[in-house]
């Protein structure tokens, strides 16, 4: 018999983790239904797959990488449909409150998102999901060193870059 999750640790790791999940999606994707739909997507996934998760303990780990491995399909898919289509996105509307903090947040979307994409996924997982090092290097299949060097080299470019516009 195959050992794997159960149904019920599986349901239960989505359901206490579901917001840092979707937290993690937001930070790699901008539009909340396409972070949604990557999050109901990986738990599917990882539902189906779940004979193959030996060890319990790895469920989140599993929903994480998923979570990263969706995403990043989903802005191939997005640059593809950018491509083929000329139009111009439109820009979100900002709100009266809190627009100091809406300016900053741009900013470090848009430094973000003139990282390389590893940095930026080593960022993202290291300091908003809150992930080690090793937890990092884990999820996203690459050495502790390439995780400190990634990291390293992100924060460098984002203090360049946000001190270039502030």
């Amino acid at each position: 018999m195959a050992a794997g999750t159960t149904v019920d640790h599986l349901t239960e790791t989505y359901r206490a983790h579901y917001r840092s999940l979707l937290g993690l999606a937001a930070l790699l994707l901008d539009d909340t239904a396409s972070c949604e739909d990557v999050v109901q997507e990986a738990f599917i996934r990882v539902h189906s797959a779940r004979n193959r998760v030996r060890d319990p303990e790895k469920t989140l780990a599993y929903l994480r990488q998923t979570v990263v491995n969706l995403s990043r399909s989903a802005l191939r898919r997005r640059i593809l449909g950018l491509k083929l289509l000329s139009k111009p996105m439109p820009d979100m509307a900002s709100a009266e409150e809190g627009a100091y903090d809406q300016l900053e947040r741009d900013a470090l979307i848009k430094a973000m998102k003139g990282l390389q994409r590893r940095q930026r996924e080593v960022l993202v997982l290291r300091y908003f999901a809150d992930m080690t090092e090793a937890q990092v290097a884990e999820t996203l299949g690459i050495s502790l060193g390439s995780v400190k060097a990634y990291g390293s080299r992100g924060i460098a470019a984002l203090r360049v870059s946000m001190g270039a516009s502030a």
